[in-house]
């Protein structure tokens, strides 16, 4: 059971990181396009919009995690 848990988030994990290397280029064009100042704007607004739901996963995964170590 536990080897296909890891299976399975491995898989999701590559497919989600298929589509933000996607992303990446557009972003990094539009920065090099608007400036110093608003790229680090942008930047800035990209690690805002990535923190809620990395947040979320985390306290997820630490609250299962504490769970199952009893």
């Amino acid at each position: 059971m536990k080897g296909l848990t890891i299976f399975l988030l491995i898989l999701c994990f590559s497919f989600i990181s298929l589509e933000a290397g996607a992303q990446c280029s557009i972003c990094t064009r539009t920065a090099q396009q608007l400036g110093e100042g608003p790229a680090k704007g942008l930047n800035a607004g990209i690690i805002y919009l990535a923190f809620t739901p990395l947040a979320i996963g985390s306290i997820i995964g630490y609250r299962w995690w504490r769970q199952n170590r009893e």
